[in-house]
């Protein structure tokens, strides 16, 4: 921990509201950035916008809730450097 650049997600979580408002963004909006040196050695960062991985992510989870039972498990193994995995819908009152 660094002072004054570093915070414990503790700390920061517990005074924030469990309420928030969506707030509108273009589809080309930038939502993260992905780091991965691949077989380089030399990291390399891949921006995904807020449309493109949001188009992906809607299709993924109809596909996957609409052919899972309740009683499924979901798997998604890959290197740290790709995007599966990090988003998991998980469909309730089913």
């Amino acid at each position: 921990m660094v002072e004054g650049r570093d915070v414990w997600w503790h700390d920061v979580v517990a005074g924030q509201s469990a309420e928030h408002e969506a707030v509108e963004v273009d589809a080309e909006h930038m939502l993260f950035i992905l780091y991965t040196s691949g077989t380089t050695a030399k990291p390399k960062g891949i921006v995904h916008t807020t449309g493109g991985y949001a188009r992906w992510y809607g299709l993924h989870a109809l596909q996957t809730s609409s052919t899972s039972s309740p009683t499924d498990v979901y798997w998604c193994t890959a290197d740290i450097g790709w995007v599966t995995g990090h988003s998991l819908h998980r469909p309730t009152g089913r």
